[in-house]
């Protein structure tokens, strides 16, 4: 499925678009995961060409089985010309006839603190509800989004997004020792 969505400018930072990650991906992606920053938060290692073909082939494989929709975020560049990695979004957790599934997002570290991820996570959401909302075989009546307490920023994306807090959660030693935060964000009706 070729699904590329489009997040607009903002004074501060270009055009976004989004698309499913590629072969090509590979080395910019191998590039941002050198940032120690986006390792803390992220649970996959990329460290290698090996390592970054076996994640964009599990993004691939997602897409294929229609249950994990990751979409590379690109500076968008004049003449419509795909730029910069600047991120990633996905959508996953996704099962026929589950009501829910699962938001999750990184930024480059090149890109942060200009809006790259609320506006991707907009798009990204507003796909999920379009695509896969109440007249779909998915019926999707709301997105989770969830974090750890301690990443302030992740908070900041989610309610600039409209995932409001829902539920704090118990730490889930050892991927997750601290507190998380559940944040939901319903279609609208």
């Amino acid at each position: 499925m070729t699904v590329t969505l489009h997040a607009d400018a903002t004074p501060s930072a270009p055009a976004l678009v989004l698309r499913p990650w590629c072969g090509e991906d590979t080395t910019a992606l191998i590039d941002v995961f050198r940032d120690p920053v986006l390792r803390r938060w992220t649970s996959s290692a990329v460290e290698n060409e090996e390592d970054a073909t076996r994640w964009v082939r599990g993004q691939e494989c997602g897409w294929a089985a229609g249950d994990r929709f990751g979409f590379a975020v690109l500076e968008a560049q004049p003449g419509g010309l795909h730029g910069q990695l600047a991120g990633h979004v996905v959508l996953k957790e996704l099962a026929p006839g589950k009501p829910s599934a699962e938001v999750g997002y990184w930024t480059a570290a090149h890109a942060r603190g200009r809006g790259v991820a609320p506006r991707a996570l907009e798009a990204l959401t507003g796909w999920a509800f379009d695509a896969l909302g109440a007249n779909s075989q998915a019926s999707l009546e709301h997105l989770e989004l969830l974090h750890q307490v301690d990443n302030p920023g992740s908070c900041r994306v989610a309610h600039k997004s409209g995932y409001g807090l829902d539920t704090i959660l118990p730490p889930a030693p050892p991927a997750f020792p601290h507190e998380g935060h559940l944040h939901i964000r319903h279609r609208a009706t």
